[in-house]
Protein backbone atom coordinates (compact mmCIF):
# COMPACT_ATOMS: atom_id res chain seq x y z
CA UNK A 1 0.00 0.00 0.00
CA UNK A 2 2.80 2.33 0.94
CA UNK A 3 4.59 1.49 -2.27
CA UNK A 4 1.44 2.25 -4.29
CA UNK A 5 0.97 5.63 -2.56
CA UNK A 6 4.64 6.42 -3.05
CA UNK A 7 4.33 5.56 -6.73
CA UNK A 8 1.24 7.79 -7.09
CA UNK A 9 3.01 10.69 -5.33
CA UNK A 10 6.05 10.32 -7.59
CA UNK A 11 3.84 10.27 -10.69
CA UNK A 12 1.96 13.36 -9.48
CA UNK A 13 5.23 15.17 -8.81
CA UNK A 14 6.45 14.30 -12.30
CA UNK A 15 3.12 15.46 -13.76
CA UNK A 16 3.27 18.75 -11.87
CA UNK A 17 6.88 19.28 -12.95
CA UNK A 18 5.99 18.68 -16.60
CA UNK A 19 3.00 21.01 -16.37
CA UNK A 20 5.13 23.74 -14.80
CA UNK A 21 7.73 23.25 -17.53
CA UNK A 22 5.05 23.58 -20.19
CA UNK A 23 3.67 26.70 -18.52
CA UNK A 24 7.14 28.25 -18.53
CA UNK A 25 7.57 27.36 -22.19
CA UNK A 26 4.27 29.02 -23.04
CA UNK A 27 5.08 32.13 -20.97
CA UNK A 28 8.54 32.50 -22.51
CA UNK A 29 7.23 31.84 -26.01
CA UNK A 30 4.41 34.35 -25.60
CA UNK A 31 6.78 37.04 -24.31
CA UNK A 32 9.18 36.38 -27.19
CA UNK A 33 6.41 36.64 -29.81
CA UNK A 34 5.29 39.98 -28.37
CA UNK A 35 8.86 41.36 -28.41
CA UNK A 36 9.76 40.23 -31.92
CA UNK A 37 8.02 40.78 -35.23
CA UNK A 38 7.76 37.14 -36.28
CA UNK A 39 5.07 34.87 -37.63
CA UNK A 40 6.38 31.89 -35.64
CA UNK A 41 3.77 30.53 -33.26
CA UNK A 42 4.23 29.09 -29.78
CA UNK A 43 5.28 25.45 -29.69
CA UNK A 44 5.75 23.30 -26.60
CA UNK A 45 7.42 19.95 -26.02
CA UNK A 46 4.67 18.65 -23.75
CA UNK A 47 2.15 16.12 -25.07
CA UNK A 48 -0.41 17.06 -22.43
CA UNK A 49 -3.66 17.82 -24.26
CA UNK A 50 -4.73 20.60 -21.90
CA UNK A 51 -1.41 22.44 -22.16
CA UNK A 52 -1.40 22.03 -25.95
CA UNK A 53 -4.97 23.34 -26.03
CA UNK A 54 -3.80 26.38 -24.04
CA UNK A 55 -0.91 26.93 -26.47
CA UNK A 56 -3.26 26.64 -29.47
CA UNK A 57 -5.69 29.13 -27.91
CA UNK A 58 -2.88 31.65 -27.37
CA UNK A 59 -1.68 31.09 -30.95
CA UNK A 60 -5.15 31.95 -32.25
CA UNK A 61 -5.10 35.21 -30.31
CA UNK A 62 -1.59 35.93 -31.58
CA UNK A 63 -2.81 35.56 -35.17
CA UNK A 64 -5.61 38.03 -34.49
CA UNK A 65 -3.18 40.41 -32.77
CA UNK A 66 -0.77 40.27 -35.73
CA UNK A 67 -3.55 41.01 -38.22
CA UNK A 68 -4.65 44.00 -36.14
CA UNK A 69 -1.07 45.22 -35.75
CA UNK A 70 -0.47 44.93 -39.50
CA UNK A 71 -3.68 46.81 -40.26
CA UNK A 72 -2.72 49.51 -37.76
CA UNK A 73 0.80 49.82 -39.18
CA UNK A 74 -0.49 50.14 -42.73
CA UNK A 75 -3.19 52.60 -41.70
CA UNK A 76 -0.73 54.68 -39.68
CA UNK A 77 1.70 54.80 -42.60
CA UNK A 78 -1.05 55.78 -45.02
CA UNK A 79 -2.23 58.51 -42.64
CA UNK A 80 1.29 59.92 -42.28
CA UNK A 81 1.72 59.91 -46.05
CA UNK A 82 -1.65 61.61 -46.55
CA UNK A 83 -0.84 64.31 -43.97
CA UNK A 84 2.54 64.93 -45.59
CA UNK A 85 1.01 65.21 -49.06
CA UNK A 86 -1.88 67.43 -47.95
CA UNK A 87 0.31 69.79 -45.95
CA UNK A 88 2.80 69.93 -48.84
CA UNK A 89 0.03 70.71 -51.33
CA UNK A 90 -1.26 73.52 -49.10
CA UNK A 91 2.12 75.23 -48.82
CA UNK A 92 2.35 76.36 -52.46
CA UNK A 93 -1.05 78.13 -52.76
CA UNK A 94 -0.64 79.69 -49.31
CA UNK A 95 2.75 81.09 -50.30
CA UNK A 96 1.20 82.54 -53.47
CA UNK A 97 -1.70 84.05 -51.50
CA UNK A 98 0.71 85.70 -49.05
CA UNK A 99 2.65 87.15 -51.98
CA UNK A 100 -0.46 88.60 -53.63
CA UNK A 101 -1.64 90.08 -50.33
CA UNK A 102 1.71 91.84 -49.91
CA UNK A 103 1.37 93.31 -53.40
CA UNK A 104 -2.19 94.46 -52.69
CA UNK A 105 -1.09 96.14 -49.45
CA UNK A 106 1.36 98.27 -51.44
CA UNK A 107 -1.32 99.47 -53.87
CA UNK A 108 -4.39 99.97 -51.67
CA UNK A 109 -4.89 103.53 -50.43
CA UNK A 110 -8.31 103.25 -48.78
CA UNK A 111 -7.98 102.92 -45.01
CA UNK A 112 -10.86 100.40 -44.56
CA UNK A 113 -9.52 98.23 -47.36
CA UNK A 114 -6.01 98.40 -45.91
CA UNK A 115 -7.36 97.30 -42.53
CA UNK A 116 -9.19 94.34 -44.09
CA UNK A 117 -6.06 93.35 -46.03
CA UNK A 118 -4.01 93.48 -42.81
CA UNK A 119 -6.48 91.13 -41.12
CA UNK A 120 -6.41 88.78 -44.11
CA UNK A 121 -2.61 88.84 -44.16
CA UNK A 122 -2.41 88.01 -40.42
CA UNK A 123 -4.82 85.10 -40.82
CA UNK A 124 -2.99 83.80 -43.87
CA UNK A 125 0.40 84.06 -42.15
CA UNK A 126 -1.01 82.12 -39.21
CA UNK A 127 -2.41 79.46 -41.51
CA UNK A 128 0.92 79.24 -43.33
CA UNK A 129 2.75 78.79 -40.02
CA UNK A 130 0.40 76.02 -38.90
CA UNK A 131 0.70 74.25 -42.26
CA UNK A 132 4.49 74.43 -42.11
CA UNK A 133 4.46 73.01 -38.59
CA UNK A 134 2.21 70.14 -39.66
CA UNK A 135 4.41 69.44 -42.66
CA UNK A 136 7.60 69.31 -40.56
CA UNK A 137 5.89 66.99 -38.07
CA UNK A 138 4.68 64.59 -40.75
CA UNK A 139 8.12 64.51 -42.40
CA UNK A 140 9.80 63.69 -39.07
CA UNK A 141 7.35 60.87 -38.32
CA UNK A 142 7.67 59.42 -41.83
CA UNK A 143 11.46 59.27 -41.62
CA UNK A 144 12.34 55.83 -40.24
CA UNK A 145 16.09 56.13 -40.85
CA UNK A 146 18.52 56.47 -37.95
CA UNK A 147 19.72 60.07 -37.58
CA UNK A 148 23.34 60.86 -38.46
CA UNK A 149 25.31 61.51 -35.28
CA UNK A 150 28.45 63.42 -34.42
CA UNK A 151 30.25 64.76 -31.37
CA UNK A 152 28.33 67.95 -30.51
CA UNK A 153 28.95 70.71 -27.96
CA UNK A 154 25.62 70.97 -26.14
CA UNK A 155 26.70 74.32 -24.62
CA UNK A 156 27.32 75.83 -28.06
CA UNK A 157 24.09 74.56 -29.64
CA UNK A 158 22.05 75.82 -26.68
CA UNK A 159 23.75 79.24 -26.74
CA UNK A 160 23.27 79.63 -30.51
CA UNK A 161 19.60 78.66 -30.32
CA UNK A 162 18.92 81.10 -27.47
CA UNK A 163 20.67 83.91 -29.36
CA UNK A 164 18.59 83.16 -32.45
CA UNK A 165 15.37 83.40 -30.43
CA UNK A 166 16.43 86.41 -28.35
CA UNK A 167 14.61 89.01 -30.54
CA UNK A 168 11.37 87.00 -30.41
CA UNK A 169 11.65 86.54 -26.64
CA UNK A 170 12.38 90.25 -26.14
CA UNK A 171 9.38 91.18 -28.24
CA UNK A 172 7.22 89.16 -25.84
CA UNK A 173 8.88 90.85 -22.85
CA UNK A 174 10.76 87.68 -21.87
CA UNK A 175 14.37 88.11 -20.77
CA UNK A 176 15.69 84.57 -20.26
CA UNK A 177 17.73 83.79 -17.16
CA UNK A 178 20.42 81.51 -18.59
CA UNK A 179 22.71 79.49 -16.33
CA UNK A 180 25.09 77.24 -18.23
CA UNK A 181 27.82 75.17 -16.64
CA UNK A 182 31.39 76.19 -17.45
CA UNK A 183 32.13 72.53 -18.05
CA UNK A 184 32.12 71.58 -21.71
CA UNK A 185 29.21 69.17 -22.25
CA UNK A 186 29.72 67.01 -25.32
CA UNK A 187 27.32 64.36 -26.60
CA UNK A 188 27.16 62.07 -29.61
CA UNK A 189 23.89 62.97 -31.32
CA UNK A 190 22.27 64.73 -34.27
CA UNK A 191 23.06 68.45 -34.08
CA UNK A 192 20.06 69.50 -36.19
CA UNK A 193 17.70 67.46 -34.01
CA UNK A 194 19.10 69.01 -30.82
CA UNK A 195 18.77 72.53 -32.20
CA UNK A 196 15.17 71.82 -33.23
CA UNK A 197 14.35 70.53 -29.73
CA UNK A 198 15.72 73.70 -28.11
CA UNK A 199 13.92 75.89 -30.65
CA UNK A 200 10.59 74.16 -30.02
CA UNK A 201 10.94 74.61 -26.25
CA UNK A 202 11.78 78.28 -26.70
CA UNK A 203 8.83 78.68 -29.04
CA UNK A 204 6.63 77.02 -26.42
CA UNK A 205 7.83 79.55 -23.83
CA UNK A 206 7.03 82.42 -26.23
CA UNK A 207 3.45 81.16 -26.54
CA UNK A 208 2.66 80.10 -23.00
CA UNK A 209 5.10 81.72 -20.55
CA UNK A 210 3.72 84.32 -18.14
CA UNK A 211 6.75 86.50 -18.84
CA UNK A 212 9.74 84.60 -17.49
CA UNK A 213 12.06 81.82 -18.61
CA UNK A 214 14.90 80.03 -16.81
CA UNK A 215 17.29 77.88 -18.84
CA UNK A 216 19.95 75.76 -17.14
CA UNK A 217 22.58 73.29 -18.27
CA UNK A 218 24.03 71.27 -15.39
CA UNK A 219 27.42 69.57 -15.05
CA UNK A 220 25.87 66.18 -15.83
CA UNK A 221 24.40 67.43 -19.13
CA UNK A 222 20.81 67.80 -17.92
CA UNK A 223 18.99 70.71 -19.59
CA UNK A 224 16.00 72.44 -18.00
CA UNK A 225 13.57 74.98 -19.45
CA UNK A 226 11.37 76.47 -16.72
CA UNK A 227 8.72 79.18 -16.81
CA UNK A 228 5.63 80.31 -14.91
CA UNK A 229 2.44 78.97 -16.51
CA UNK A 230 -0.64 79.38 -14.37
CA UNK A 231 -2.90 78.10 -17.16
CA UNK A 232 -1.56 74.60 -16.49
CA UNK A 233 -2.96 74.36 -12.98
CA UNK A 234 -6.00 72.35 -14.04
CA UNK A 235 -4.48 69.98 -16.59
CA UNK A 236 -2.12 67.08 -16.63
CA UNK A 237 1.28 68.36 -17.71
CA UNK A 238 2.05 65.10 -19.49
CA UNK A 239 -0.68 65.96 -22.01
CA UNK A 240 1.54 68.72 -23.34
CA UNK A 241 3.44 66.09 -25.33
CA UNK A 242 0.28 64.71 -26.95
CA UNK A 243 -0.18 65.41 -30.62
CA UNK A 244 -2.50 68.35 -31.39
CA UNK A 245 -2.97 69.18 -27.71
CA UNK A 246 -2.98 72.90 -26.86
CA UNK A 247 -3.55 74.66 -23.55
CA UNK A 248 -5.81 77.21 -25.21
CA UNK A 249 -7.60 76.79 -28.48
CA UNK A 250 -7.17 80.54 -29.04
CA UNK A 251 -3.42 80.19 -29.52
CA UNK A 252 -2.31 79.88 -33.14
CA UNK A 253 -0.68 76.50 -32.70
CA UNK A 254 -1.19 72.89 -33.70
CA UNK A 255 0.26 71.72 -30.40
CA UNK A 256 2.89 69.74 -32.28
CA UNK A 257 6.01 71.52 -31.05
CA UNK A 258 6.49 69.53 -27.85
CA UNK A 259 5.45 66.30 -29.51
CA UNK A 260 8.15 66.88 -32.14
CA UNK A 261 10.66 67.66 -29.37
CA UNK A 262 9.93 64.38 -27.56
CA UNK A 263 10.11 62.38 -30.80
CA UNK A 264 13.50 63.86 -31.69
CA UNK A 265 14.96 63.45 -28.19
CA UNK A 266 13.86 59.81 -28.03
CA UNK A 267 15.32 59.14 -31.48
CA UNK A 268 18.64 60.37 -30.09
CA UNK A 269 18.29 57.91 -27.20
CA UNK A 270 17.47 60.55 -24.58
CA UNK A 271 14.35 61.54 -22.69
CA UNK A 272 12.30 64.66 -22.06
CA UNK A 273 9.84 65.02 -19.20
CA UNK A 274 7.62 67.76 -17.81
CA UNK A 275 7.00 68.61 -14.16
CA UNK A 276 4.61 71.14 -12.68
CA UNK A 277 5.14 72.73 -9.28
CA UNK A 278 4.24 76.12 -7.74
CA UNK A 279 2.67 77.37 -10.99
CA UNK A 280 5.86 76.59 -12.90
CA UNK A 281 6.35 74.05 -15.66
CA UNK A 282 9.79 72.46 -15.97
CA UNK A 283 10.91 70.63 -19.09
CA UNK A 284 13.88 68.39 -18.31
CA UNK A 285 16.02 66.93 -21.09
CA UNK A 286 18.40 64.06 -20.39
CA UNK A 287 20.66 63.21 -23.30
CA UNK A 288 22.27 59.88 -24.05
CA UNK A 289 26.02 59.33 -24.52
CA UNK A 290 27.11 62.53 -22.78
CA UNK A 291 30.92 62.59 -22.77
Amino acid sequence: MVLILSGIIVMLCIKIYLLKSSAREIAEGFADRLRTDTNTLIDISSRDKDMRFLADSINKQLRILRRERLRYTRGDKELKTAITNISHDLRTPLTAICGYLKMLQKTVTSQPQARYLTIMKERTDSMQQLTEELFRYSVILSDDTDPATESVSVNRVLEDTIMGYYPVLSQKGIIPNVQLTEKQITAVLNKEYLSRVFANLLNNAVKYSDGDLDITLSDNGEITFSNTARDLSSIKVEQLFDRFYTVEAAHHSTGLGLSIARTLVERMGGSIDAEYEDNRVNFIIRLNEVL
